[in-house]
């Protein structure tokens, strides 16, 4: 595990990095069959926090990708989701840490939606809204195959995190237990 944390710190030597994050099973607990539609229902994992204050020290720019099909089910509206996420930035800022933007996608799968994951429309906008962005020099940490191929897809060093699975299913550049082993290994 070392040379693998010492290989990806290695890399920040100019801070000119971004860092994309997926959020569920990532950054919060994600509810297996459903979908986070309430602030009462988000549950940061383990170690979250710590890390994304790390990562604040590190990176030039973070932002979430989020799939939120939940929306497009109508289950959830989009002010929910805002609601959702103001919370979880305020709880972020508290501890220290910073998210520049949350982009998300509520179209449903079937829609094949150029801005839902693995398609690369998400990372698209947060160029256009940052154009300092460099996808060379940046990393999409996520725990599906439709994060790993969007960042692939994308031009990205790719980070998967094993909550749900024990490996990735598609070919990754580095790969870690939890977002929280991410941070000690930056930390």
């Amino acid at each position: 595990m070392t040379s693998k944390i010492s290989n990806i710190k290695s890399q920040f030597a100019d801070n000119d990095w971004t860092l994309f994050l997926d959020r569920d099973g990532v950054i919060n607990k994600r509810l297996v069959d459903d979908y986070v539609k309430s602030v009462d229902e988000f549950e940061f994992l383990p170690g979250v926090l710590d890390a994304i204050a790390v990562f604040a020290k590190i990176f030039r720019h973070i932002f979430i990708v989020t799939n939120q099909q939940g929306i497009g089910k109508g289950l959830m509206s989009d002010a929910d989701l805002v609601e959702i996420h103001s919370n979880m930035i305020s709880q972020i800022v508290s501890n220290g840490g910073r998210i520049d933007k949350v982009y998300y996608c509520p179209d449903l799968a079937a829609s094949n939606s150029p801005n839902r994951k693995p398609m690369i429309g998400m990372a698209l906008q947060a160029k256009n809204d940052f154009p300092d962005v460099n996808f060379a020099k940046s990393i999409m940490i996520g725990d599906s195959k439709s994060d790993m191929v969007f960042g692939k897809n994308a031009g990205m060093t790719t980070v998967f995190i094993t909550t749900d699975l024990p490996e990735s299913p598609v070919k990754v550049d580095f790969t870690y237990s939890s977002l929280q082993e991410v941070g000690w290994g930056l930390g």
